[in-house]
């Protein structure tokens, strides 16, 4: 992949390039950051002509590794202020990186207000107008897509509230069967997609695509081959495909860290019936359309994904996670899955992220707009984003707009973002990757989850030194272009990634050399975030967190603000990934 693509979205102009040889050693993750760092001003306007939406495929997103289909999409976040960088998975990806794509650059402001379709084919690059599609939902949009373009493209889209250049807009993709919707939620890049005007990117693969080169092919067959092997025996992964990522939800209950009534509380009852095991039994008893084990990308074995039914078996939404029911059931108190899954799918179909909706929400409820637990009221406060009422555009300007609009005091947000679903008050690890991370409120920036049974969540020590660690690896993973759910395999055998780089690029790194090029990634998303106002000096961490015990431990985020400041000092360690 050496096709470098800009779009002017102003003169219409359409111009290629080929990636020099210091691009060619960037993907992802890094490569937004290389863009934002030469080529758009810190201190811009977010929705203004300076700022760049970036598509960009990971380093080995030509190969057959597992989860490989995944693109990032980014620019200066109108949420945080600063570098973003969210992923996806559908089936846009894959097709993108066959035709020899490495990056899609749009550039500039539009003329008008008409909405553009950006059409990508092995045969031509253009601009086409998609005024049928103006404020259409995601579900019709893509159906519209498909219809004219043929289930065979690929397809990324937003809904009327990255139209309306709603800050808590995402950016969707769908993959092949027209059924998985996955987004690229966090850091308002759907108002960024709307700002540029587009409405949809179409990616047509013809029989002209590129054939990729490798270094060793025999080699990157061998490690794709043991990457899936040392999936298929991870007990996480294993327990991804049975449950998806609700399987972590009973433990999050259980050591307060679920979000609950505006992050009031770290424990909710009626959750005890959504662990991943009661859903996946809900799934596959109430079957038509339902499925547990979905890939979201072509080639994926870890297959997290779920097709959730109604009791008559239709699709309410594919796929619900652990994310968007924390924030959209506990934390609004709403007891019912069905309903939650049904705010799901609203939430996709208007084109917002949940984490920022379910906060958004949250905090209207605490302001009286409507009471906790009210599912149909919740239900019309998403359709009012999507349509852009006046509430509606409170709400979708996301929870930090929507707690100034209310005058509330309890704001669950670092660097203008919602916060996941692990409060940190009771998940101190996370608390300093949300406050220190340049992505802001972003658990896949470095979770520390992962780290509660070998070490106490709710201690102060070592937390910044976890989330350092945990921060370089997302960087690098980011940057490759591959699931942070690969993990396992890379932490089981270092030698496959180090043989991956190897194999595919011809790169001789040790795994110290790709430890530290995650560091550089972070360094680099660093130096824009402090010209852009972005950083943790300016941005502190939510004072109520502090000062507001978090039942049922009782306890408060008490990691100083000097010591957060200080991660960027924490030695990186380079011999475990």
């Amino acid at each position: 992949m050496d096709r470098i693509i800009r779009v002017n979205v102003n003169t219409g102009e359409i111009t290629e390039q080929t990636a020099t040889d210091e691009e060619k050693r960037i993907g992802g993750r890094h490569f937004i950051a290389h863009v934002l760092t030469n080529e758009v001003p810190p201190a811009c306007e977010a929705l203004g002509r300076r700022n760049k939406l970036i598509i960009s495929m990971g380093l080995f997103a030509d190969t057959g590794v597992s989860t490989a289909g995944q693109l990032s999409i980014g620019g200066k976040s109108p949420l945080t202020r600063g570098v973003k960088e969210s992923n996806a998975g559908g089936g846009a990806g894959r097709r993108i990186a066959r035709l020899g794509i490495k990056a899609i650059i749009v550039e500039d402001l539009p003329r008008d207000d008409t909405p553009k379709i950006l059409l990508i084919s092995d045969a031509e690059i253009k601009l086409v107008s998609a005024e049928n599609l103006k404020h259409k939902l995601v579900g019709e949009t893509f159906e519209a897509l498909r219809e004219q373009y043929g289930p065979r493209a690929g397809f990324i889209a937003i809904g009327p509230a990255g139209e309306m250049k709603m800050h808590s807009a995402g950016i969707a993709c769908i993959d092949d069967a027209g059924v998985q919707v996955r987004y690229a939620a966090r850091g308002g890049l759907g108002a960024l997609m709307g700002g540029k005007g587009l409405k949809a990117i179409v990616i047509q693969e013809g029989a002209a695509a590129a054939k990729p080169q490798f270094a060793d092919a025999a080699l990157l067959k061998e490690t794709v081959r043991g990457i899936a092997e040392a999936l298929s025996i991870d007990p996480k992964s294993k327990n991804r495909k049975l449950y998806g990522t609700l399987d972590i939800l009973e433990m999050a209950n259980t050591i307060g860290i679920l979000p609950t009534r505006n992050f009031s509380e770290g424990s909710y009852e009626p959750a005890k019936e959504w662990t991943g095991v009661k859903f996946a039994e809900l799934v596959k008893e109430r079957g038509g359309a339902g499925r547990s084990g979905t890939p979201c990308v072509p080639g994926c074995t870890i297959q997290c994904s779920n097709v959730f039914p109604s009791k008559n078996g239709e699709k309410i939404c594919a796929s619900v996670q652990y994310e968007s029911v924390a924030l959209l059931g506990s934390n609004l108190e709403i007891p019912d899955m069905d309903d939650v899954g049904e705010l799901n799918n609203l939430c996709n179909e208007v084109g917002v992220d949940t984490i920022e909706a379910g906060a958004s929400i949250g905090i209207a409820m605490e302001a009286g707009v409507i009471p906790f637990g009210d599912a149909e009221g919740a239900k019309d406060l998403v359709r009012q984003i999507g349509k852009g009422t006046y509430l509606g555009r409170i709400l979708g300007q996301g929870a930090d707009f929507t707690g100034q609009a209310f005058g509330i005091r309890r704001v669950p947000t670092a660097k203008g973002q919602a916060m996941p679903a692990y409060d940190p008050r009771s998940l101190k690890g996370n608390g300093v990757t949300y406050v220190t991370s340049p992505m802001g409120a972003d658990h896949t920036s470095g979770n520390c989850f992962e780290t509660a049974k070998t070490h106490d969540p709710l201690s102060a020590e070592k937390q910044v030194y976890n989330a350092r660690q945990l921060q370089v690896r997302a960087a690098i993973l980011d940057s490759m272009g591959l699931c942070l759910f690969i993990r396992p395999a890379f932490v089981a055998r270092p030698e496959l990634l180090t043989n991956l780089f190897k194999a595919a690029l011809g790169w001789e790194m040790t795994l110290a050399d790709i430890r530290m090029y995650g560091a550089r990634i972070l360094d680099m998303e660093r130096a824009f975030n402090e010209k852009s106002g972005a950083s943790e000096k300016l941005r502190k961490f939510p004072e109520f967190m502090r000062e507001e015990p978090l039942p049922p431990n009782n306890s408060v985020f008490d990691i100083p603000d000097e010591e957060l400041e200080g991660i960027w000092d924490v030695p990186v360690r380079t011999d475990v990934f």
